[in-house]
């Protein structure tokens, strides 16, 4: 239970009893209308119960009868976690016993579980082992109208099961506006249309719960602002001093302002008035840290107001009570895949009027609101209608390879709510081909492929660590893999204190580039930092962070051992300097067999660029590379701020192993 430190008494107190909340007149309906159809289609605001609820009504009601368990899907990791804890504290159990929630890389369920909280990700992955999902009685698809991929592939998949298993209950929770795409979708015959009524009214039905929500002031600006994230700013300070009480919740894009604006109310806020109100500001990002997280669910202390900085997940996730007024950016960050250089980048766009809709939402339930918009009336009347589904501006490789280890070798054929563009198809195809993953004939290769469908890291990581033994560095892409897949920052910085972290920083460095230097932490972090506690403060390095570094390095060992690939630990400890040099270039190569189609070539001005040569890349200033001379690296991820895109967790590399590990990716001109 690695993240979880806290008891289920930590979880706050102050939600409604659930006999108020609008579902409960709702439960005679909706259990009717379970057993009747196979799918119900459930509309209802973020806020009115569905998540904590239903499952709750589903069990006592009997569905779990045989050993069978209700499962839930939720697109993120955090709304799984946290109402799962939620839902277990009104079960009058301990989280993991009979209600329990499973994400990547950590477990918390056991024998007794009989309602179970997870990510639609993992939801797939089960299938992978047990592909009828035979174990569940009813599966709920919560937020599905956010259209995540995996949640998209999942609707997919629970469509062709149905068919196999007509005692299957499916439940699909969604805002207004796509109920009736979902009804439509299970209706129809694959290939058929839905025009044989009959049938489609005993598939699948919608049942609205629509909780009533206190009315909300919504506010435009004048004229638009120069700079959002200051704009929201100085919006909390207005309403700090003109409003009522009631706590804020101001949407932004992203872990980098969030802590900007946190930090500059907690400046500010010192100004403000002796013997006033004060402010106290919370960050809320999907990479921040469990107990962190829960701080913004709880009260605010006497004489504080509270104001929550979030990214899109509290637009329908969670519900923080006691919020009051929404401040807006307009912007979120989505995920954008461009198929022509192979790069998936986090770009801030405009919201959806969907989402501005979703947010304003926030601010109107426990009493009338006010939603404060950052931009103009002309510009919210020219936003799209919804976000286009992830399916249409991600990479797909990780999902094909799902698919196809689902047994399903015709994925341009498979029931796409929204069928992705053939250009991200084929690309997806070809890489997966380059990786070794995909034979000429677009099969499955085995044991390759199917393994790397299997391993919890996406497929160019999952190639890495399988191609680890032959370049005789297991045991430390092990340790890489592990400390990429954290999501968050290893380093503590604490405020004004830049210099500092860069010097902790410093102790690590490795040459190489960003990879080999997480390599040189964790394993001082083992040697040193767990026996002595002093260790992880010293060096301004997150305890947290290790340690689930450490059991995530765990599961992925047991996967590979269950490959039959033996990890030997007792030659990563003894190494002289002249087999380290040699050590460290194997790494390099391995991750070159893995990542090249991440390379890009450093330029006469410092800048990077990929190996067609259309992007300009700058390499993050959290990068051991920034500032440093590299003729060619290989990158782990790209984001994209403002009008720069920057690559992170680098690593210096030659082009000769360009050609030779991805002889089929490159050709030399």
């Amino acid at each position: 239970m690695s993240d979880f430190d806290l008891g289920a008494a930590f979880i706050p107190a102050l939600h409604k009893p659930a006999a108020l909340l609008p579902i409960a007149k709702h439960r005679e309906a909706l259990l009717y209308q379970v057993e009747t159809f196979p799918v119900t289609v459930v509309v209802g605001q973020t806020g009115s119960g569905k998540s904590t609820q239903i499952p709750q009504f589903l069990e006592k009601a009997g569905w779990c009868a045989d050993g069978k368990i209700i499962g839930i899907t939720q697109p993120r990791r955090v709304a799984a976690t946290t109402v799962a804890i939620r839902v277990a504290e009104e079960f009058g159990c301990a989280v993991g016993k009979e209600v329990g929630y499973s994400i990547r890389f950590e477990d918390v369920t056991s024998e007794t579980t009989r309602i179970k909280f997870l990510t639609d990700g993992l939801l797939i992955r089960e299938a992978l082992v047990d592909p009828l999902l035979s174990r569940y009685s009813v599966i709920m698809v919560d937020e599905a109208h956010e259209r995540s991929i995996s949640s998209d592939i999942l609707l997919g998949l629970l469509k062709k099961i149905r068919k196999k298993r007509p005692d299957l209950r499916i439940i699909i929770s969604s805002a207004t506006l796509q109920a009736d795409d979902f009804r439509i979708f299970f209706s129809e015959s694959a290939g058929g249309t839905a025009s044989d009524n009959k049938q489609n009214r005993d598939v699948a039905s919608i049942i609205s719960l629509e909780g009533r929500a206190y009315p909300i002031d919504i506010l435009y600006l004048e004229t638009a602002a120069e700079n959002y994230l200051e704009k929201a700013i100085s919006t909390v300070f207005e309403i700090h001093a003109n409003e009522p009480k009631g706590d804020i919740l101001v949407f932004l894009t992203g872990r980098d302002e969030i802590e900007q604006a946190v930090q500059a109310v907690s400046e500010r806020s010192l100004d403000l008035p002796p013997g006033s109100q004060s402010i106290l500001p919370l960050p809320l990002y999907a990479g921040l840290p469990t107990d962190q997280q829960m701080y913004v669910f709880e009260e605010a202390p006497e004489n504080y107001r509270k104001v929550v900085f979030s990214t899109n997940i509290s637009e329908a996730s969670v519900t923080i009570e006691g919020i009051v007024y929404v401040v807006d950016s307009g912007f979120v960050k989505l995920r954008a895949y461009n198929p022509k250089t192979g790069i998936e980048s986090l770009t801030a766009t405009p919201v959806s009027k969907a989402s501005a809709a979703q947010r304003a939402g926030r601010a109107g339930r426990t009493k009338p609101g006010k939603c404060f918009r950052l931009y103009t009336e002309e510009v919210y009347l020219s936003l799209q209608d919804a976000n286009v589904p992830e399916i249409q501006r991600s990479n797909l490789a990780p999902f094909v390879l799902q698919l196809k280890a689902l047994g399903i070798d015709n994925v341009l054929r498979f029931d796409f709510l929204t069928p992705p563009p053939a250009e991200l198809m084929v690309r997806a195809l070809e890489l997966l081909y380059s990786l070794g993953a995909l034979d000429v004939y677009a099969k499955l290769t085995r044991p390759m492929g199917l393994r790397m469908a299997e391993l919890a890291v996406e497929p160019m990581m999952a190639k890495t660590l399988l191609a680890a033994p032959s370049f005789g560095c297991l045991s430390e892409i092990l340790t890489i893999a592990a400390m990429t897949s954290l999501g968050g920052n290893i380093w503590i910085q604490h405020e004004g204190e830049k210099k500092r972290t860069e010097s902790a920083k410093r102790k690590f460095t490795a040459e190489e580039g960003d990879h080999l230097t997480l390599l040189n932490v964790y394993q001082a972090f083992v040697t040193k930092g767990r026996k002595e506690s002093r260790f992880c403060h010293e060096n301004l390095v997150s305890f947290k962070s290790m340690t689930r570094a450490v059991s995530i390095r765990g599961q992925l060992k047991r996967y590979l051992e269950r490959f039959g690939l033996n990890v030997d630990e007792s030659l990563a400890a003894h190494s002289t300097s002249n087999s380290h040099a040699n050590k460290a270039e194997q790494i390099q190569r391995c991750l070159t067999a893995g990542y090249f189609a991440h390379a890009a070539r450093m330029q006469p001005d410092g800048t990077f660029r990929n190996v067609a040569g259309t992007t300009v890349l700058h390499a993050h200033p959290s990068s051991i590379m920034f500032n440093r001379k590299a003729d060619w690296v290989i990158f782990h991820e790209v984001m994209e701020t403002g009008n720069k895109t920057f690559i992170r967790d680098m690593t210096r590399i030659k082009k000769d192993w360009l050609l030779e590990y991805a002889p089929e990716f490159y050709k030399a001109s």
